[in-house]
This record gives C-alpha cells, sequence and structure tokens, in this order.
C-alpha cells in the first residue's frame, strides 16, 4: 500500500500563487508515476499535471505556463507549484500515484481562488 498526504491548499487571490505538497510513504517502489487531479463543483475530475519516475512532466492546456510539478525523491515528495492563479482554478485538488499494480489517491485540498 502507498498513504498520499497533501498539504498547502488555501485561499489566495487572482495572480497569486500556492505550492501543493504531496507526501508519499508505505510501499513506494512500486510507484511509476504521480500527479495531480483536481475537481471543481458540478465538473469532473481532470488530470491538471503528471510526473513519471523518470522525471517527463505533462500538463492540461490550461495550466501549462502556470503551473510546474517536481518531485524530490529524497522526501518522496511531489509538488505542484502554482502561478498566477486565476478563478477557474478553484478546485479540490487530489495527489494521484499511479503503481504497477493499483492506483492511490490523496484526501484531497481545497485551492480556493477569490477575490
Amino acid at each position: 500500500q502507498v498513504q498520499l498526504v497533501e498539504s498547502g491548499g488555501g485561499l489566495v487571490q487572482p495572480g497569486g500563487s500556492l505550492r501543493l505538497s504531496c507526501a508519499a510513504s508505505g510501499r513506494i517502489f512500486s510507484i511509476n508515476a504521480m500527479g495531480w487531479y483536481r475537481q471543481a463543483p458540478g465538473k469532473q475530475r481532470e488530470l491538471v499535471a503528471e510526473i513519471t519516475s523518470g522525471g517527463s512532466t505533462n500538463y492540461v492546456d490550461s495550466v501549462k505556463g502556470r503551473f510546474t510539478i517536481s518531485r524530490d525523491n529524497t522526501k518522496n515528495t511531489v509538488y505542484l507549484q502554482m502561478n498566477s492563479l486565476k478563478l477557474e482554478d478553484t478546485a479540490a485538488y487530489y495527489c494521484a500515484a499511479w503503481g504497477s499494480a493499483n492506483n492511490y489517491w490523496g484526501q484531497g485540498t481545497q485551492v480556493t481562488v477569490s477575490s
């Protein structure tokens, strides 16, 4: 099993920044890639960004140039740096890990962009 614990959400004004963190523990050697999903009220959950074990990254078009996903293997932690936040970035953000046999989810952290 893999446990994922997110932190770093909160309330920010448009144009502001936040950094989300996701700390992984347990059978982390089984993880192939990690990423961040988000789900806004009334909308489907969407993949925001992902990073492979080799460091390759992928982003949804709406966050390209504003969000950066990174990982610190020494801390078993994945980060999502979010800059130039927009009202439409408001959502619950979930950390995900894709393993060789299972997928894992964090509990979610709320990001609210509001003036």
